[in-house]
């Protein structure tokens, strides 16, 4: 049997039987050998033809609380929330607003329509920032107001969208402690996902995760966390600590840090991606300082792709000297079903991203954008209406930053100035 074949079979036999991968956390069960496409053939040179690369990007996903609840191997769902003791309460929050829901589950339930999509556009790498814990651990931090974790026996949930790197360096993934990293990590590693932005140490949790893409080129991705976007700095990874990989204050220090880090790993045809959990959950205005960071970035670090998650709604886009900024992604999937406040955001709608990258530059040769709605704790197509609402939305505040919207069959593409016409 063909490796596809295998895959297939593999898949399918996932989504139908929710209990295959108990294991998995345990180190019981491998994920199978390969989700990317087959790499391109040729010889890599000067003269060879272009290759491009392309990538799927998100924003959060969160599969605790609410979510974690309606898979097939819910944790004990006691919280520590000053409205909510229960995580089934936001099951409740969720069926009082759009209907009951089926539980358990299968593993692909939660990512509903995103599956064919991915399938059709067949990206070379997938990467999500994982903002929940996926442990059993009962060590809740002190003092924190939100945990989030899903159960190890979860895990098949990243599987069945054939995730290829977890982001890490957020303000949810010490939720339930240092035990609770450490099985997080495990976990991750046991199902065959990368991580980066979370480890052991300093070095591990600076470490990128390498992801073999085509001709040769690899995917390297950094991640960082940033208090504006909750991270504790008592959660910064040291020489004897495990932790995040944090950015004290978006200074050309911490710019020069980058830089060492990529140069110490990036080589041609390789494409760096900085994922960075930074900003207010809520809101459009870019800091200053972090549009000077990004710029910095891709001028004196080599990064590619500036890759900016903690808004629960998407943000404008930028593209600085023909490089992807993505100042926030937005929530991709999350419980807040039902959660009242701040609508206008309409943060129910999000956005799956597929940049197609130029291997021997890095530069972006296309951005396409499916529009995405969360309902039923699941993510499904967008309506007709809320497709052009987020093509509008994404316009405007895309203007300050020379980008534009447009529709194109099912999706959305982004042009920008100097790459406006159709392609």
């Amino acid at each position: 049997m063909n490796r596809r074949r295998f895959l297939g079979h593999a898949i399918a036999a996932l989504l139908t039987n929710p209990t295959a991968m108990t294991a998995i956390g345990k180190g019981a069960a491998q994920r199978p050998p390969t989700w990317r496409s087959e790499p391109m053939r040729g010889a890599v040179g000067t003269d060879a033809p272009r290759v491009s690369v392309k990538l799927f990007l998100c924003g959060d996903v969160m599969t605790g609380r609410g979510i974690d609840q309606i898979l097939p191997h819910p944790s004990d769902p006691h919280l520590y929330e000053p409205y909510a003791r229960s995580a089934s309460q936001y099951v409740m929050l969720a069926e009082t607003k759009t209907g009951p829901l089926e539980r358990p589950v299968d593993f692909g339930y939660i990512w509903g329509d995103a599956l064919a999509i991915l399938e059709r556009e067949r990206p070379d790498a997938r990467i999500i920032n994982l903002e929940t814990a996926i442990t059993t651990s009962e060590d809740a931090w002190p003092a924190k107001g939100i945990h989030y974790r899903m159960h190890p026996a979860n895990v098949p949930a990243l599987i069945a969208a054939q995730i290829d790197c977890c982001t890490l360096a957020n303000n949810h993934v010490l939720d339930w402690g240092y035990r609770g990293l450490a099985e997080t990590l495990t976990t991750l590693r046991s199902a065959g996902i990368s991580t980066a932005g979370a480890g052991t140490n300093a070095a591990a949790a600076a470490a990128p995760a390498i992801i073999d893409a085509r001709d040769g080129s690899r995917l390297l991705v950094f991640a960082f966390g940033t208090e504006s976007a909750g991270v504790p700095r008592e959660w910064a990874a040291t020489d004897a600590r495990a932790g995040v990989n944090f950015l004290h204050e978006l200074s050309q220090r911490d710019v020069e840090t980058v830089a060492r880090q990529v140069k110490g790993t990036k080589r041609a045809r390789d494409i760096a991606v900085a994922a960075i959990h930074w900003g207010a959950n809520w809101g459009y205005a870019v800091r200053p300082a972090q549009r000077e960071f990004a710029h910095r970035l891709i001028d004196s670090a080599n990064i590619d792709v500036v890759l900016g998650h903690s808004s629960h709604h998407p943000m404008g886009i930028e593209v600085y000297r023909d490089h992807l900024i993505l100042y926030g992604c937005g929530d991709f999937l999350n419980d807040y079903e039902g959660i009242g406040g701040y609508e206008s955001f309409r943060s129910d709608l999000t956005v799956a991203y597929f940049p197609s990258l130029d291997t021997a530059t890095g530069r972006l040769t296309r951005l396409a954008l499916a529009p995405m709605q969360i309902r039923h704790f699941r993510l499904n197509h967008a309506s007709a209406a809320d497709a052009r609402w987020l093509e509008q939305n994404l316009t405007h505040q895309g203007k300050r930053y020379g980008t534009r919207v447009a529709p194109e069959s099912d999706m959305l593409v982004v042009r920008w100035n100097g790459h406006l016409t159709d392609r």
